[in-house]
Protein backbone atom coordinates (compact mmCIF):
# COMPACT_ATOMS: atom_id res chain seq x y z
CA UNK A 1 0.00 0.00 0.00
CA UNK A 2 1.26 2.98 -1.29
CA UNK A 3 1.61 6.35 1.21
CA UNK A 4 1.82 8.88 -2.03
CA UNK A 5 -1.17 10.98 -2.54
CA UNK A 6 -2.42 12.60 -5.39
CA UNK A 7 -1.16 16.36 -5.73
CA UNK A 8 -3.90 18.89 -6.04
CA UNK A 9 -3.60 21.47 -8.15
CA UNK A 10 -2.55 25.18 -6.66
CA UNK A 11 -4.93 27.39 -6.03
CA UNK A 12 -4.23 31.21 -5.77
CA UNK A 13 -4.43 33.07 -2.50
CA UNK A 14 -7.57 34.72 -1.56
CA UNK A 15 -7.92 38.20 -0.04
CA UNK A 16 -10.06 38.91 2.21
CA UNK A 17 -10.29 42.35 0.82
CA UNK A 18 -11.63 41.37 -2.66
CA UNK A 19 -10.57 41.13 -6.16
CA UNK A 20 -10.19 43.38 -8.72
CA UNK A 21 -11.89 42.91 -11.89
CA UNK A 22 -10.53 42.28 -14.99
CA UNK A 23 -9.56 44.35 -17.74
CA UNK A 24 -11.14 45.26 -21.20
CA UNK A 25 -10.95 42.53 -23.59
CA UNK A 26 -7.09 42.86 -25.12
CA UNK A 27 -8.45 41.96 -28.43
CA UNK A 28 -11.38 44.99 -28.35
CA UNK A 29 -9.37 47.27 -26.71
CA UNK A 30 -6.60 49.10 -27.60
CA UNK A 31 -4.69 51.34 -25.13
CA UNK A 32 -6.26 55.25 -25.40
CA UNK A 33 -3.26 57.28 -26.50
CA UNK A 34 -3.17 61.10 -27.32
CA UNK A 35 -3.42 60.36 -31.46
CA UNK A 36 -6.32 57.63 -30.69
CA UNK A 37 -8.57 60.27 -29.03
CA UNK A 38 -7.47 62.89 -31.64
CA UNK A 39 -8.72 60.17 -34.04
CA UNK A 40 -11.91 59.70 -32.47
CA UNK A 41 -12.46 63.19 -32.50
CA UNK A 42 -11.88 63.88 -36.14
CA UNK A 43 -14.01 60.59 -36.94
CA UNK A 44 -16.92 62.39 -34.88
CA UNK A 45 -16.80 58.96 -32.00
CA UNK A 46 -17.93 60.23 -29.01
CA UNK A 47 -15.48 60.00 -25.95
CA UNK A 48 -16.65 58.82 -22.65
CA UNK A 49 -15.25 60.23 -19.33
CA UNK A 50 -15.97 59.65 -15.74
CA UNK A 51 -14.05 60.48 -12.02
CA UNK A 52 -12.27 58.08 -10.14
CA UNK A 53 -10.86 58.15 -7.31
CA UNK A 54 -9.40 54.73 -6.29
CA UNK A 55 -8.07 51.38 -8.14
CA UNK A 56 -10.89 49.20 -7.37
CA UNK A 57 -13.43 52.02 -9.09
CA UNK A 58 -10.95 52.76 -11.95
CA UNK A 59 -10.52 49.00 -13.40
CA UNK A 60 -14.58 48.45 -13.18
CA UNK A 61 -14.57 51.72 -15.41
CA UNK A 62 -11.79 50.54 -17.51
CA UNK A 63 -13.22 47.01 -18.11
CA UNK A 64 -16.74 48.62 -19.11
CA UNK A 65 -15.25 50.50 -21.66
CA UNK A 66 -14.50 53.58 -20.39
CA UNK A 67 -12.33 55.76 -22.70
CA UNK A 68 -10.99 58.67 -20.20
CA UNK A 69 -10.17 58.76 -16.41
CA UNK A 70 -10.60 61.89 -14.50
CA UNK A 71 -8.94 61.94 -10.98
CA UNK A 72 -10.92 64.62 -10.32
CA UNK A 73 -10.51 67.08 -7.26
CA UNK A 74 -14.02 67.04 -7.16
CA UNK A 75 -12.85 63.93 -4.46
CA UNK A 76 -12.51 66.81 -2.01
CA UNK A 77 -16.48 66.70 -1.64
CA UNK A 78 -16.99 62.89 -2.53
CA UNK A 79 -14.29 61.48 -0.33
CA UNK A 80 -13.18 64.14 1.64
CA UNK A 81 -16.63 66.06 2.34
CA UNK A 82 -15.35 69.22 1.65
CA UNK A 83 -17.82 72.04 0.46
CA UNK A 84 -16.18 73.00 -1.84
CA UNK A 85 -12.78 71.97 -4.21
CA UNK A 86 -10.83 74.78 -2.87
CA UNK A 87 -9.44 72.66 0.21
CA UNK A 88 -7.60 69.54 -1.89
CA UNK A 89 -4.24 69.74 -1.71
CA UNK A 90 -1.76 68.46 -4.51
CA UNK A 91 -0.15 65.72 -2.19
CA UNK A 92 -4.00 64.57 -1.90
CA UNK A 93 -4.35 64.68 -5.58
CA UNK A 94 -1.45 62.76 -6.40
CA UNK A 95 -2.42 59.85 -3.57
CA UNK A 96 -5.50 58.85 -5.28
CA UNK A 97 -3.72 59.35 -8.96
CA UNK A 98 -1.54 56.99 -7.71
CA UNK A 99 -4.00 54.90 -6.60
CA UNK A 100 -6.07 55.33 -9.57
CA UNK A 101 -2.94 54.09 -11.65
CA UNK A 102 -2.06 51.21 -10.00
CA UNK A 103 -5.47 49.95 -10.41
CA UNK A 104 -5.05 50.43 -14.13
CA UNK A 105 -2.04 49.01 -14.06
CA UNK A 106 -2.75 45.76 -12.35
CA UNK A 107 -5.51 45.21 -14.48
CA UNK A 108 -3.82 45.97 -17.48
CA UNK A 109 -6.27 48.60 -18.40
CA UNK A 110 -6.03 50.55 -21.33
CA UNK A 111 -8.00 53.94 -20.40
CA UNK A 112 -6.04 57.51 -20.97
CA UNK A 113 -5.75 59.12 -17.35
CA UNK A 114 -6.52 62.60 -16.74
CA UNK A 115 -5.57 64.11 -13.10
CA UNK A 116 -6.77 67.70 -12.09
CA UNK A 117 -4.09 70.65 -10.90
CA UNK A 118 -5.63 71.66 -7.46
CA UNK A 119 -6.47 75.08 -6.28
CA UNK A 120 -3.11 76.84 -5.40
CA UNK A 121 -1.24 74.52 -7.33
CA UNK A 122 -0.21 76.55 -10.44
CA UNK A 123 -1.90 80.06 -10.41
CA UNK A 124 1.43 81.31 -8.68
CA UNK A 125 3.45 81.06 -11.80
CA UNK A 126 4.16 78.57 -14.98
CA UNK A 127 7.26 76.81 -12.98
CA UNK A 128 4.99 76.01 -10.12
CA UNK A 129 2.24 74.24 -12.67
CA UNK A 130 5.44 72.40 -14.20
CA UNK A 131 6.16 71.34 -10.51
CA UNK A 132 3.20 70.04 -9.75
CA UNK A 133 1.84 68.38 -12.94
CA UNK A 134 5.53 66.92 -12.52
CA UNK A 135 4.04 65.23 -9.35
CA UNK A 136 0.96 64.44 -10.91
CA UNK A 137 2.27 62.60 -13.98
CA UNK A 138 5.00 60.88 -12.16
CA UNK A 139 1.99 59.51 -10.10
CA UNK A 140 0.96 57.68 -13.36
CA UNK A 141 -1.25 60.97 -15.39
CA UNK A 142 -1.11 60.58 -18.70
CA UNK A 143 -2.29 64.17 -19.09
CA UNK A 144 -3.58 67.21 -16.83
CA UNK A 145 -6.29 69.73 -16.25
CA UNK A 146 -6.89 72.85 -14.90
CA UNK A 147 -9.47 75.68 -14.87
CA UNK A 148 -10.09 78.73 -16.69
CA UNK A 149 -9.13 81.08 -19.23
CA UNK A 150 -6.81 83.87 -20.20
CA UNK A 151 -3.92 84.00 -18.12
CA UNK A 152 -3.99 79.91 -18.04
CA UNK A 153 -3.21 79.94 -21.87
CA UNK A 154 0.30 80.93 -21.28
CA UNK A 155 0.61 78.41 -18.58
CA UNK A 156 -0.76 76.28 -21.29
CA UNK A 157 1.52 76.61 -23.89
CA UNK A 158 4.37 76.35 -21.31
CA UNK A 159 3.44 73.02 -19.92
CA UNK A 160 2.93 71.52 -23.70
CA UNK A 161 5.98 72.65 -25.35
CA UNK A 162 7.42 70.12 -22.37
CA UNK A 163 5.61 67.17 -23.36
CA UNK A 164 2.66 67.25 -20.66
CA UNK A 165 -0.53 67.21 -22.37
CA UNK A 166 -3.52 69.23 -21.19
CA UNK A 167 -7.16 69.77 -20.94
CA UNK A 168 -8.58 72.89 -20.32
CA UNK A 169 -11.49 73.37 -18.56
CA UNK A 170 -14.19 76.60 -19.12
CA UNK A 171 -17.54 77.69 -18.26
CA UNK A 172 -18.42 76.74 -14.50
CA UNK A 173 -14.86 76.53 -12.50
CA UNK A 174 -15.20 75.25 -9.48
CA UNK A 175 -12.14 76.32 -8.05
CA UNK A 176 -13.22 79.77 -8.31
CA UNK A 177 -16.85 79.17 -7.59
CA UNK A 178 -16.94 81.91 -4.86
CA UNK A 179 -15.68 84.16 -7.68
CA UNK A 180 -18.76 83.21 -10.23
CA UNK A 181 -21.05 83.37 -7.34
CA UNK A 182 -22.46 80.43 -7.02
CA UNK A 183 -22.91 76.89 -9.33
CA UNK A 184 -24.67 78.54 -11.80
CA UNK A 185 -24.71 78.89 -15.97
CA UNK A 186 -21.53 80.36 -17.23
CA UNK A 187 -21.46 81.40 -21.10
CA UNK A 188 -24.83 83.25 -21.30
CA UNK A 189 -25.74 86.28 -23.94
CA UNK A 190 -22.56 88.56 -24.14
CA UNK A 191 -20.07 86.13 -21.73
CA UNK A 192 -20.63 83.25 -24.79
CA UNK A 193 -18.33 85.74 -26.76
CA UNK A 194 -15.33 86.02 -24.40
CA UNK A 195 -15.61 81.82 -23.58
CA UNK A 196 -15.26 81.02 -27.23
CA UNK A 197 -12.32 83.67 -27.41
CA UNK A 198 -10.82 82.18 -24.39
CA UNK A 199 -11.32 78.02 -26.11
CA UNK A 200 -9.94 79.06 -28.80
CA UNK A 201 -6.73 80.88 -27.25
CA UNK A 202 -6.20 77.38 -25.18
CA UNK A 203 -6.50 75.41 -28.10
CA UNK A 204 -4.08 77.56 -30.01
CA UNK A 205 -1.97 77.38 -26.91
CA UNK A 206 -1.76 73.32 -27.15
CA UNK A 207 -4.88 72.18 -24.74
CA UNK A 208 -6.05 68.87 -26.92
CA UNK A 209 -9.34 68.44 -24.35
CA UNK A 210 -11.76 70.88 -22.95
CA UNK A 211 -14.18 70.54 -20.64
CA UNK A 212 -17.18 72.89 -20.99
CA UNK A 213 -19.10 72.59 -17.58
CA UNK A 214 -22.71 74.18 -16.96
CA UNK A 215 -22.43 76.50 -20.17
CA UNK A 216 -25.33 76.28 -23.07
CA UNK A 217 -26.33 73.85 -25.16
CA UNK A 218 -25.80 75.84 -28.21
CA UNK A 219 -22.84 77.60 -27.52
CA UNK A 220 -21.00 74.15 -26.59
CA UNK A 221 -21.96 73.02 -30.09
CA UNK A 222 -21.00 75.61 -31.94
CA UNK A 223 -17.38 75.37 -30.24
CA UNK A 224 -17.20 71.83 -30.31
CA UNK A 225 -17.59 72.40 -34.67
CA UNK A 226 -14.98 75.43 -34.48
CA UNK A 227 -12.29 73.56 -32.23
CA UNK A 228 -10.94 71.28 -34.70
CA UNK A 229 -7.78 70.26 -33.07
CA UNK A 230 -9.57 70.30 -29.05
CA UNK A 231 -12.11 68.20 -27.96
CA UNK A 232 -14.96 68.98 -26.45
CA UNK A 233 -15.77 67.19 -22.82
CA UNK A 234 -19.43 68.33 -21.50
CA UNK A 235 -20.63 68.27 -18.47
CA UNK A 236 -24.00 69.97 -18.57
CA UNK A 237 -23.25 71.26 -21.66
CA UNK A 238 -25.65 69.43 -24.24
CA UNK A 239 -25.15 66.35 -26.48
CA UNK A 240 -23.24 68.55 -28.96
CA UNK A 241 -19.75 67.90 -27.56
CA UNK A 242 -17.26 65.89 -28.73
CA UNK A 243 -17.70 63.62 -25.09
CA UNK A 244 -19.55 63.76 -21.99
CA UNK A 245 -18.19 63.21 -18.25
CA UNK A 246 -19.71 62.64 -15.13
CA UNK A 247 -18.52 62.40 -11.43
CA UNK A 248 -18.74 58.56 -10.80
CA UNK A 249 -20.45 58.78 -7.74
CA UNK A 250 -23.43 61.22 -9.26
CA UNK A 251 -24.14 58.90 -12.32
CA UNK A 252 -24.27 55.70 -9.86
CA UNK A 253 -27.36 57.72 -7.79
CA UNK A 254 -24.97 57.81 -4.73
CA UNK A 255 -24.98 61.70 -4.41
CA UNK A 256 -24.57 63.05 -0.85
CA UNK A 257 -26.41 66.12 -2.24
CA UNK A 258 -29.14 67.46 -4.46
CA UNK A 259 -28.10 65.79 -7.78
CA UNK A 260 -27.51 68.27 -10.73
CA UNK A 261 -29.91 68.87 -13.65
CA UNK A 262 -27.17 67.20 -16.13
CA UNK A 263 -26.85 64.26 -14.22
CA UNK A 264 -28.46 60.36 -15.13
CA UNK A 265 -28.66 57.72 -12.41
CA UNK A 266 -27.75 54.80 -14.65
CA UNK A 267 -27.93 52.38 -11.42
CA UNK A 268 -31.98 53.10 -11.88
CA UNK A 269 -32.05 50.57 -14.63
CA UNK A 270 -28.96 48.41 -13.67
CA UNK A 271 -29.02 45.15 -12.11
CA UNK A 272 -24.71 45.89 -11.20
CA UNK A 273 -22.20 49.06 -10.75
CA UNK A 274 -20.28 47.41 -14.07
CA UNK A 275 -23.47 46.91 -15.79
CA UNK A 276 -24.34 50.55 -15.03
CA UNK A 277 -20.94 51.39 -16.37
CA UNK A 278 -21.45 49.71 -19.35
CA UNK A 279 -24.88 51.46 -20.21
CA UNK A 280 -23.28 55.24 -19.51
CA UNK A 281 -20.46 54.23 -22.10
CA UNK A 282 -22.99 53.46 -24.61
CA UNK A 283 -25.35 56.10 -24.13
CA UNK A 284 -22.15 58.54 -24.53
CA UNK A 285 -21.23 56.78 -27.54
CA UNK A 286 -24.54 56.64 -29.44
CA UNK A 287 -25.79 60.01 -28.28
CA UNK A 288 -28.67 59.37 -25.97
CA UNK A 289 -27.02 61.14 -22.95
CA UNK A 290 -27.42 63.22 -22.38
CA UNK A 291 -30.66 64.49 -23.75
CA UNK A 292 -31.06 68.23 -24.19
CA UNK A 293 -34.15 68.72 -22.80
CA UNK A 294 -33.88 67.01 -19.79
CA UNK A 295 -29.94 67.54 -18.88
CA UNK A 296 -28.76 70.94 -20.30
CA UNK A 297 -29.53 74.86 -20.73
Amino acid sequence: MSNTTTPQPETMPTSPYGTLPPASPPAQRKPVSLPRLADMHARGEKISMLTAYDATFAAMADAAGIDCLLVGDSLGMVCQGLASTVGVTLDTMRYHTDSVSRGLRRVQGTAWLIADLPFGSYQESREQALRSATVLMQAGAHMVKLEGGGWTTETVRFLVERGIPVCAHLGLTPQTVHALGGYRVQGKGDAGALLKQQAHALQDAGATMLVLEMVPAALAAELTTELKHCATIGIGAGKGTAGQVLVLHDMLGINLGRMPKFVRNFMADASSIGEALAAYVRAVKDGSFPDDQLHAW
